[in-house]
């Protein structure tokens, strides 16, 4: 074990910078992001290094959260990328504008706007943290984090099923990696501003290159400043994003890789549903209180990685990741709409969260032969300290005081009542991990990838209201094997299965900690892969089972057991790529069917909230050039998501035939266009929601639910040089 060091509740990250440096000669590695895809034979020509690209890859041969050097053809496990080139297509500036061209993902409660929530397969994360998110492959959904900004983004993965071999607690659907954009080798600079509906402005800057032979750096900057479809609701954000490469020796390379972002917008819950039934009121009321302003989150992360090539087979890592986050403001937030279906009593709520995030990688990874068996070995140790300072004050409405608006006609302004302690806590969270995978080449036509990891962690929980401290330790293994058939050089055939864990936090009625959430994951699945690799295609068919997850207890009103289980089961296409010279073509459709086995009080049979039994997508780009030489790009996406539950269902409204509330389903469309005026200039049209369509994106209850995006439409020019 690797010892860690640490003074007060703030992790002082950077005091661990001296071990990282002392422990290189025996732990480091490669990058921790390769450079941008290389376009395909049949594109139009290179892609550009900084700002929007175009004539890139839909199409990536790898992936750097598989942790091998296996081409995703080969791997036998169903990944996802979303590549820089389908970034730029989209129009894209925050990880929520993907989501839709992404099979088998599903957006869950976005708290109010302030964070990303998603569930694959259906399986959501903790609804206080969220699914599993790695950055650069360290974790990043520990503790508070904003909107995920895309301005220092290369690409996003997403590793369906099982990948707590690998990464330890995570959900078995899947685990999301984003790519941190890397320094080069060739100077670059890009300056991009954008206008468009409801007041937006945004502006971005990137410039990498090299300063001397052995240092590269890059910088991402981006200011942004929006209104609304949403009354009194807007939203500033700023992203710093700073990276270095630097050789410190033949064999030695220190990396960096910074992000520093501010989000300011009011916590915004929505619109309430009357009578089951959404459309009541426009999906621009606003419910909450205009005077309470911004809640503000900031974040900021550190991570450096330390690599070292020991010869032609075998290489060492060490990486260090050090993250702050917290979240400040007040809030008025529905919490119950009387009888007259108009009066909605309202919760004031003030929130006081900062956290510390440490964690601590060292890899060894190495080829060898046994026979004719060829073995790529990674061995690895982890290890995290996280801690937490979690305040809320809240007001709850009373008959004297109700602290109502009425949802058709709302007069903002009222005296607002003066929240106090409701929650006081203090989280400590440690970890240590060790963890080994073996990629095998059986033979020419066989590849065989088994894994385990090894957790051991440690938590509390202060109650400083009570004095009361709950702890747990829980612990787990967590295997995974898989098996690739390519019969031919396009074709791949493969099966896998994998074991994962998740902790739950608190404790029963007999203040004992809860086991934590345990699933098992089978996939079967086939890929395809053009011969000029531009292409690529996979079929996918998963039955996933999680349990001990947290239901009523049955005896003890107001407590919880771990004894729930869920089942997720479904099929999945993929398809992407350059399907001839002029047109790039991403697509997907899922059916997914997602039911409760086993619970105390919710529907057994009955589905998770926002998980839709089928949802698609295509994204189509044409590309050429005019006689002049100036080129052009059109295009457009079409995503449709099914109905999906919008509040939970107990087993008791079930039995008395009380109708679920459903949100419905939606179908959308954008445009996408690009004019190259000339080698430095670009002009960009990006319209979102192009027949304005009313939807509703995800929902926690029929108070709190999230309308879909009215049309907008975005003009950006780009000037690279």
């Amino acid at each position: 074990m690797i010892p860690i060091y640490f003074a007060g509740n703030r992790v002082a990250g950077f005091r661990l910078l001296p071990l990282a440096l002392a422990m290189a000669p025996l732990f480091a590695g490669p990058a921790i992001a390769q450079t941008a895809e290389a376009p395909a034979a049949a594109q139009l020509s290179t892609i550009e290094v900084v700002g929007r690209t175009e004539s890139g890859a839909y199409h990536s041969e790898e992936a750097a959260g598989a942790k091998t050097a296996l081409p995703l053809r080969e791997l036998p496990q169903s990944v996802r990328i979303v590549t820089r080139q389908a970034i730029d297509d989209l129009g894209a500036t925050r990880l929520d504008d993907v989501l839709d061209y992404v099979g088998g993902v599903s957006r869950q409660n976005n708290f109010g706007g302030l964070w990303d929530n998603i569930a694959i397969r259906g399986l959501p994360g903790n609804e206080n943290t969220g699914m599993a998110t790695l950055l650069n492959g360290f974790s990043s959904n520990r503790g508070f984090n904003a909107p995920r900004d895309l301005a220092g983004v290369e690409r996003i993965e997403f590793l369906k099923g099982t990948a707590a071999a690998l990464y330890g607690s995570s959900e078995p659907g899947g685990t999301l990696n984003i790519v941190s954009k890397r320094p080069l080798w060739k100077a670059a600079h890009s300056v991009e501003g954008y206008v468009g509906s409801y007041g937006l402005k945004r502006g971005a800057f990137d410039s990498t290159g090299p300063i001397g032979e052995n240092f590269a750096y890059r910088l991402n900057v981006a200011v942004e400043d929006r209104d609304s479809f949403r009354d009194h609701v807007g939203a500033s954000r700023q992203v710093i994003a700073p990276a270095f490469t630097w050789k410190l020796g033949r064999d030695t390379v220190l990396e960096y890789a910074g992000e520093v972002l501010r989000h300011k917008t009011p916590l915004d819950r929505g619109v309430v549903a009357v009578n089951n039934q959404l459309g009541a009121i426009p999906r621009s009321r606003f419910l909450g209180e205009p005077a309470d302003g911004d809640v503000t989150v900031d974040n900021q992360t550190h991570q450096f990685i330390l690599s070292h090539e020991w010869n032609s087979t075998w290489r060492s890592r060490l990486g260090l990741s050090w993250r702050e986050t917290s979240v400040t403001g007040f809030s008025t937030e529905a919490s119950a709409l009387r009888a007259d279906n108009a009066t909605l009593t309202r919760q004031r709520r003030f929130r006081d969260f900062d956290s510390s995030d440490t964690a601590l990688q060292a890899e060894l990874q190495g080829n060898v032969k046994t026979g004719a068996v060829e073995h790529e070995l990674l061995i690895g140790l982890e290890s995290f300290r996280f801690s937490m300072d979690s305040l809320m004050l809240r007001a709850n409405p009373t008959t004297a005081r109700p602290y109502a608006i009425t949802i058709y006609n709302p007069v903002y302004g009222q005296a607002q009542p003066t929240p106090t302690a409701n929650t006081d806590t203090l989280e400590h969270q440690r970890g240590t991990a060790f963890y080994f995978q073996d990629a095998i080449r059986l033979a020419p036509e066989w590849r065989l990838v088994a894994g385990v990891r090894v957790d051991d962690n440690r938590q509390s929980l202060l109650n400083r209201r009570t004095n009361a401290t709950a702890r747990q330790d829980p612990s787990s293994t967590s295997p995974r094997v898989g098996l690739s058939w390519l019969p031919t050089p396009q074709w791949t055939f493969y099966a896998n299965a994998g074991r994962s864990f998740r902790p739950n936090v608190g404790s029963d009625f007999a203040a004992n900690s809860f086991e934590p959430e345990t699933g098992r994951a089978l996939e079967l699945g086939t890929k395809w892969e053009s011969a000029d690799k531009g292409i690529g295609a996979t079929a996918a068919l998963f039955d996933i089972r999680k349990r001990n997850v947290l239901t009523s207890d049955p005896v003890n009103t107001g407590y919880s057991v771990s004894a729930g289980e869920i089942r997720s089961r479904g099929l999945e296409l993929d398809f992407a790529g350059q399907v001839t010279k002029h047109w790039r073509v991403n697509a997907s459709l899922v059916f997914n069917d997602v039911e409760i086995t086993k619970d105390n009080s919710l529907e057994v049979g009955g589905r998770l909230l926002n998980v839709p039994k089928v949802n698609g997508s295509v994204l189509a780009v044409y590309e050429d050039a005019f006689a002049n030489g100036q080129r052009y790009g059109l295009g457009g996406g079409v995503t449709h998501v099914g109905k999906r539950l919008g509040q939970a269902r107990t087993q008791a409204e079930a039995n008395a035939g009380t109708p679920a509330f459903e949100l419905p389903g939606y179908t959308t469309a954008k445009l996408v266009a690009y004019w190259r005026l000339n080698p430095a200039l670009r002009l960009t049209l990006d319209v979102d929601n192009l027949f304005d369509k009313t939807y509703y994106t995800s929902s926690y209850s029929r108070l709190w639910v999230t309308p879909g995006t009215a049309r907008t439409l975005t003009v950006g020019l780009q000037a690279r040089f």
